[in-house]
């Protein structure tokens, strides 16, 4: 998995409030200290929480691949995730630097801390799991892979990697499309899920994804033979 392993070496106004109830006569009035002001809440921002569907399969063997596919997508997200946040980190920090020299020697630092850090377990995966992978970091950055590897080293470099990824079934140009793809819509299932019942940390995808109009176009083909 040397391909899947050299993207993510490549990644190298807070308010503190306190919520205070008082009490006025049978009311309770909500306020925020902020900075030493009381401001009295007259509404309060609640997360949107998605009401996921129940799962329905029409036979034994879509079931089983989705077990699967939910053990491979739990095993590589927080790769993706971590891509995403490396990606952030290195923008912002080459952002600061002027020097080509500065930029590279900072880019190479934060090569040798991933690989130090994950390179072994990322050699572990399997194909089918490295695709998913890239599937994700697309999801997660806006990015492809391929995109990746052009912009932070060079296009040569990426149609290299990409020309080997394809020898074992795996495109580096792979996005992230649950609208398009009955497998991405399965795994933007699993991870919403996964997020609910916190077996994963969320972290939002780098574009828009209408989870609901993705329910209403794969449901029908998912339900069971009558």
């Amino acid at each position: 998995m040397k391909y899947i392993t050299y993207i993510l070496l490549l990644f190298s106004v807070t308010i503190f409030a306190q919520e205070d109830p008082v009490k006025q006569d049978t009311t309770v009035v909500h306020y925020m200290i902020i900075e030493g002001d009381s401001v009295p809440v007259t509404s309060v921002d609640l997360k949107e929480v998605l009401v996921l569907p129940n799962l329905k399969f029409k036979d034994r063997d879509a079931r089983v691949r989705y077990i699967i596919l939910r053990r491979k997508t739990l095993k590589v997200y927080p790769y993706a995730k971590l891509a995403a946040e490396r990606l952030e980190s290195l923008q912002k920090r080459l952002a600061t630097l002027e020097r080509k020299r500065d930029k590279k020697r900072y880019a190479k630092v934060i090569q040798r801390y991933i690989e130090d850090e994950f390179s072994e377990e990322l050699k572990k995966l399997t194909k089918t799991e490295g695709q998913i992978l890239v599937k994700l970091i697309h999801r997660q950055t806006g990015k492809t892979t391929f995109e990746l590897i052009k912009e932070l080293r060079s296009g040569w470099r990426a149609f290299w990697f990409n020309s080997t990824a394809s020898l074992f079934d795996i495109s580096l140009k792979k996005e992230f499309s649950p609208i398009d793809e009955e497998e991405d819509y399965l795994i933007e299932d699993i991870l919403q899920r996964a997020f609910q019942d916190e077996r994963l940390d969320r972290q939002e995808p780098a574009f828009d994804i209408d989870f609901y109009a993705c329910v209403d176009k794969w449901s029908s083909k998912s339900e069971p033979k009558k």
